[in-house]
């Protein structure tokens, strides 16, 4: 059989799935039940909590486009997380990328102070020393790559040879990325986690994560997590998902287009000290020479949106120092470069010149200051 292009595979996901009636789009099915022709005798459907055939249909198809053995599809991207953390145990060691979501953040805290995790954070730029960190104790690298909110690239491939080497899994967070422009899996990682509620889904309507693994071991052992923690996610919020997935690659790439655009645009403004962009994605983050500019510049925005959140196809500016990093400590968050001028900018697919009027009208207002 041809092995169809990641375009074609989102498109086509979920059409032919119902040969009883030829529908384009694949059922929502809200049963939280099946019926038993006998004892032992089973559809292979029994409790939704378990399976739903909508769920599989999402959690197969993802799991193709991530080149992953197994998908998992979960109530929201911290319960995916929290998922693949029920992997370890008391006394486990875990090495994270320093640069990090705060509510990841907050989640290894609860899990060190509660459960006696080890959470060594690094920067993942030094290899070589970062290698001598693991111990005994260390049983995964857990990354994202892009950084949020500093847009940081890791080597996955580099990081999965160590993994390999020392017999530990590799975690990535893709939600930046999506499949459209990286496959974790492919480069070696073992576990891939998105908030399928930023890109995935597209258009801030739905609340998802998912989890894609490879290797026998620890997809079996994620499916019984994920059965027994029950954090699985309706079938209703599975088909929008689909239907998300199905424009993901046009998406993706406006997005992008965006992005690079915008960050040409910021690196001329006089009111901007700093633009930080990988290159590739639709985020990009960017810093003001003074953070008393920040609340005048948000006030000022009449197009893009001062919201906590990414990924949709609306345009939001997010301020990690009281949004999404605010559960760092300060002093945290100032070593590790997230400073109060800082700002992350999530690009929709709008028409960047309305994007960079926008920008504009609400900068222009500092012109003198600079």
């Amino acid at each position: 059989m041809i092995k169809r292009t990641l375009e074609t595979r989102l498109v086509q996901l979920g059409n032919h799935s119902d040969p009883n009636t030829g529908a384009i789009n694949p059922p929502i099915y809200l049963s939280t039940a099946f019926k038993h022709d006998g004892i032992g005798r089973s559809t292979g459907y029994d409790y939704s909590r378990t399976k739903n055939p909508t769920r599989t249909l999402l959690e197969a198809g993802i799991a193709n486009l991530e080149s992953g053995e197994q998908g998992y599809a979960c109530s929201s991207g911290m319960a995916a997380i929290q998922l693949v953390l029920s992997l370890f145990q008391s006394g486990d060691e875990l090495i994270v990328s320093e640069d990090i979501y705060g509510g990841t953040y907050r989640l290894l805290q609860h899990y060190a102070n509660a459960y006696q995790f080890h959470i060594i954070y690094d920067s993942f730029t030094n290899l070589k020393d970062m290698e001598k960190r693991i111990s005994d104790k260390t049983k995964a690298l857990f990354i994202e790559t892009p950084t949020n909110p500093l847009m940081q690239e890791i080597d996955i491939k580099s990081l999965a040879s160590l993994t390999t080497k020392h017999n530990l899994l590799l975690i990535v967070d893709n939600t930046f990325l999506t499949p459209c422009l990286q496959r974790p899996i492919e480069l070696g990682a073992n576990i891939v986690i998105h908030s399928a509620t930023k890109y995935i889904g597209g258009h801030n309507d739905v609340l998802a994560g998912l989890v894609i693994a490879t290797g026998v071991e620890v997809c079996e052992k994620l499916a019984a997590l994920h059965n027994a923690s029950g954090a699985v996610l309706s079938p209703f919020d599975c088909w929008l998902l689909i239907r998300g997935l199905k424009t993901l690659s046009l998406r993706i790439a406006k997005h992008q287009e965006n992005a690079q655009k915008i960050a040409r645009f910021l690196e001329g403004q006089p009111a901007v000290k700093e633009v930080i962009y990988p290159g590739k994605g639709g985020m990009l983050s960017f810093r003001l020479h003074d953070s008393s500019w920040v609340d005048p510049f948000l006030q000022q925005l009449q197009l893009i949106t001062f919201a906590e959140s990414l990924g949709g196809v609306e345009s939001f500016i997010t301020y990690p120092a009281t949004q999404t990093h605010a559960d760092i400590p300060i002093k945290e968050r100032k070593k590790r470069g997230i400073d109060n001028c800082l700002l992350r900018f999530s690009v929709g697919i709008e028409q960047a010149e309305d994007l960079k009027h926008d920008l504009n009208q609400a900068l222009k207002q500092f012109e003198t200051g600079t």
